[in-house]
């Protein structure tokens, strides 16, 4: 499947390790041997279809509410040319870079399959812009979700017969200088083949993979970061130990428990409070095991679904030996409940942190001033910093209200129920980009408490997060601008650089 360099894809093989690395490693992709052999079956399939002049939709028909009108055989390839035009209709900001890249990769895999009756040729165009870095100019509205992302993938389409739109770096080119800049003449269509470039969810899929993947980022920042506020509040480490989790024979709970006694081991500040007089700590320290764990089953789900989904086929018509069946794989409905799913397990992870960090300041420790001031009432310190994560959270709020449970009915009443995952993918990032803001907040707030404790010293596990903080964000002991460092800790988080302090 793949070699240090080199990524081959055929359908079947690519996994999510490949997806996670490619952005960063950016293997150069190549069509599998294999995959050839696969693709020309099918091919020959619909050629023979448009020699008998046989019914089937989107090879001798049109397309949607006209998949009743029969196309001449001198028609064929104006179809196809007709069909990336009319589809070209996205608005809006462009996709990101990262994104164009995998929602390439992702349609090269699926045509890969052979199940389209589509021509190497054709893919290999596709591989030239990608590993060109010759990047379509994609708008990022305009699909609901349902017969493909159309709109989106036309734009994309575009870019192999000399009409569309790309970015090489920063430079901006247009029509038959993007195949030029990707080192390909401008491709003619041949019967089925628009349609298979356009019939897809690969943007769909594109979002919700990056919105797994940075929730993995954010769900072991949560850990690093409230494991770090159990301190700074001198928290009970009692909630964490392994028998109750054990009891609760919730699995994902069990390992959320785990990576907290990787952290929490002992500490002066923990030996200082142990005949302290607090039974119990509030929830948003208590029950992150129970919350954390619940949204650690989600991610798994969603490891499960796109597992599956990146290797498979959502074109229609398919075509399986001499059959050509229309169906509805390009229906991205389990793409939508998904990206719901995983916006209100990210979501949760913003609320339970928003409230630590308002235990923070509530001086829950009495070791601490309130907003952990220096000089209370001359200072405001924390005290904003816990407005702006509240406002992100109730953002988050709203924005994981699930898209999935919406539609509108398009093309004259053929297309009548769609999924709207784009829309939910795009709303699970915008949650994932609040989330790590709050959480940066949190592990701001929470370093700001273990300075002030000193000389009473945290964990070694957790003295190894307080000093990594400290070299991105110097220790101001008062009223100071927050911003700038927000946002560097927010970066850090998205980043997955927390990740590395619960590697065993």
């Amino acid at each position: 499947m793949s070699s240090a360099r080199t990524l081959y894809l055929d359908g079947k093989n690519l996994s999510l390790a490949h997806l996670r690395t490619f952005e960063n490693e950016r293997p150069r992709v190549e069509l599998a041997p294999s995959a050839r052999a696969q693709m020309q079956s099918s091919i020959d399939v619909v050629r023979e279809a448009v020699r008998t002049d046989r019914l089937s939709y989107g090879i001798t028909t049109g397309f949607g509410a006209f998949a009743n009108k029969r196309i001449s055989s001198d028609q064929l390839r104006q179809l196809q040319l007709n069909l990336l035009r009319s589809h070209t209709t996205g608005v809006g900001a462009p996709l990101r870079a990262p994104l164009v890249r995998r929602m390439l990769l992702l349609k090269i895999n699926s045509l890969a399959a052979g199940f389209s009756g589509i021509r190497h040729e054709v893919l290999e165009g596709l591989i030239a812009l990608l590993n060109a870095d010759v990047l379509p100019i994609i708008p990022e509205r305009g699909s609901v979700g349902a017969s493909g992302d159309l709109a989106p993938l036309a734009h994309m389409s575009l870019c192999l017969i000399g009409e569309g739109e790309a970015m090489r770096g920063e430079r901006r080119l247009e029509g038959p200088a993007v195949c030029e800049a990707a080192g390909f003449a401008p491709l003619t269509l041949e019967a089925k083949e628009g349609l298979a470039l356009i019939n897809g969810t690969q943007l769909s899929l594109t979002l919700a993979l990056d919105g797994l993947f940075r929730a993995e980022s954010l769900i072991d920042a949560s850990v690093v970061v409230g494991a770090l506020t159990v301190d700074g509040l001198a928290g009970s480490y009692t909630p964490f130990d392994r028998r109750i989790h054990e009891a609760s024979r919730l699995p994902h709970q069990i390992e959320i428990a785990r990576r907290f006694g990787v952290l929490l081991t002992d500490s002066a500040i923990h030996s200082d409070h142990e005949n302290c007089d607090r039974v119990q700590d509030p929830y948003a320290v208590r029950c992150m095991p129970q919350v954390f764990g619940a949204v650690e089953a989600a991610l798994d789900h969603g490891r499960n679904v796109l597992g599956a989904a990146i290797n498979g086929v959502s074109d229609n018509p398919l075509i399986f030996g001499n059959d050509i069946l229309s169906g509805g794989n390009f229906h991205a409905e389990p793409l939508a409940m998904l990206s719901d799913y995983l916006a209100i397990a990210v979501s949760e992870l913003a609320s339970i942190s928003e409230r630590r960090t308002d235990l923070l300041d509530r001086r829950v420790n009495p070791a601490l001033n309130m907003f952990l001031t220096t000089e209370p009432g001359l200072e405001s310190g924390f005290m904003i910093a816990h407005v702006t994560a509240a406002a992100l959270t109730s953002e988050n709020r709203t924005l994981a209200h699930p898209a999935s449970v919406d539609n509108v009915t398009t093309s004259a009443g053929q297309e009548d129920h769609v999924s709207m995952a784009p829309w939910a993918g795009y709303k699970l990032r915008r949650i994932c980009t609040n989330t790590a803001h709050v959480l940066a907040i949190e592990l701001l707030a929470a370093a700001h408490a273990i300075d002030k404790l000193t000389p009473l010293k945290t964990t070694d596990s957790l003295q190894q997060v307080h000093a990594f903080v400290r070299r991105y964000v110097e220790h101001r002991p008062y009223d100071h601008r927050l911003d700038k460092d927000i946002a560097v800790l927010a970066d850090l988080i998205e980043r997955g650089d927390l990740s590395n302090f619960l590697k065993d």
